[in-house]
């Protein structure tokens, strides 16, 4: 089942369970998906592309989340956990710690990188490796901690 039937098939249960929170997050990704889709002249999107959109969408929240708990909003704190659970539904599962780590190791030792100056040659190497998979941050860390 691609991406666009389970969100159709989602918002119609959202609907009848009339779940609002729910049916507010898939529209949102839906209404992302048909943006991408228009942007990129009405082709169908990838498996890929629509990954990515789900990847923009979630970092987004996760952004807005740190900036609402630091300003004490509580209310709104809520309802982005909820929108961020609900958007990691749909994607891939995560790579555990270990996973991570045996794939930064493999990754450091293909491009011969060396010191923090390659940083960006690793990072661009192994981030299409694990999209969808891992937080960026996350990766950027482990790359850290290996290089120094």
């Amino acid at each position: 089942m691609t991406l666009h039937e389970q969100l159709n098939q989602d918002m119609k249960q959202a609907m009848k369970d009339k779940d609002k929170e729910r049916l507010s997050v898939i529209r949102m990704v839906k209404s992302s998906l048909q943006n991408e889709k228009i942007k990129l002249g009405n082709k169908e999107l990838s498996e890929d592309e629509e990954l990515t959109i789900l990847s923009r969408e979630l970092k987004q929240r996760k952004d807005s989340l740190q900036e609402f708990e630091a300003a004490g909003r509580d209310d709104l704190v809520e309802k982005l956990e909820t929108e961020i659970n609900i958007l990691q539904e749909y994607m891939p599962e995560q790579l555990s710690e270990e996973e991570l780590e045996a794939i930064v190791q493999s990754t450091i030792s293909e491009v011969d990188a060396t010191s923090k100056k390659d940083m960006g040659k690793v990072m661009s190497a192994i981030m299409p490796k694990v999209k969808g998979k891992a937080d960026g941050s996350q990766i950027n860390k482990l790359v850290q901690k290996h290089l120094s």
